[in-house]
């Protein structure tokens, strides 16, 4: 269930929304991804009203969604599943989404069901890729990807917010990977915010990140729902350990992609 949530990502920046296992992040992908009808509210999604659209609309529109598992076409090879998401675009397009995913290269004749998890997991994002998604949004990024394989990736959804206006949401468990590569992020707990701020604030504030998954905080934690700025100092591993910054090369900001559940 969410309660009261307001949530926005521009064109060409990368949101990270971070939260606890149960904290609503997946309702709040399914919500705006046409899955889930919310009760109550106002949600624009790539510019427009959208209330009761069909997910395929959204599609349409530019709306790409990386599912938490990976695809689930599993009875097509990965070289069928590329095609169709290529579609009409150049021939050239599955070729030019191998080099940032050459680890599918060798798997283009084997089926979906053949593939591991971390294998279905490359193949979805990179179908959502080469699609050209005006919005994409990534559940669970990370799941069955070694750490340096998913900031290898990570830094392919940097590019693509970079030179293609790309607006990206970034549902992580693993935080520190995570806030490597967005601009801003949200913490989720128990359906309404617990934090919105540029991700190198949230990176500032360990102890908030602690307080959000494990309820461990300093004197002065917060309750979920409540802003509060970052600590001067200090630096977020998360649950998950750490990661290096990915390099965000600077550009205009333009506020084209918009959603809101409130």
């Amino acid at each position: 269930m969410l309660h009261e949530v307001s949530l926005e990502v521009r064109a060409g920046e990368v949101v990270a929304l971070l939260g606890p296992n149960g904290g609503g992040k997946t309702t709040l992908v399914r919500t705006v991804a046409g899955m889930i009808t919310p009760f109550d509210g106002r949600m624009a999604v790539l510019g427009q009203p959208t209330r009761r659209v069909h997910p395929a609309r959204l599609a349409r529109r530019g709306l790409a969604v990386v599912p938490q598992g990976g695809t689930s076409l599993r009875g097509l090879t990965v070289r069928q599943i590329l095609r169709l998401a290529v579609g009409r675009r150049p021939g050239d397009q599955i070729e030019k989404t191998l080099e940032s995913f050459p680890a599918l290269r060798p798997l283009l004749d084997r089926t979906g069901g053949e593939l591991s998890g971390g294998e279905r997991q490359q193949l979805a994002l990179a179908s959502a890729v080469a699609r050209r998604p005006r919005l994409l949004l990534v559940d669970e990024f990370s799941s069955g990807l070694a750490t340096d394989l998913a900031l290898s990736l990570l830094a392919v959804l940097r590019r693509l917010a970079d030179e293609h206006a790309t607006g990206i949401l970034l549902i992580e468990q693993h935080v520190s990977l995570a806030l490597a590569a967005a601009d801003r992020a949200y913490i989720l707990d128990r359906g309404r915010i617990a934090f919105s701020g540029t991700a190198a604030a949230l990176a500032a504030d360990p102890d908030l990140i602690n307080a959000s998954y494990f309820g461990i905080g300093s004197s002065n934690e917060r309750q979920p729902g409540i802003l509060r700025p970052p600590g001067p100092t200090g630096s977020a591993s998360g649950p998950a350990g750490s990661a290096s910054p990915i390099r965000k090369e600077p550009r205009a900001r333009a506020d084209v992609n918009e959603h809101r559940h409130e």
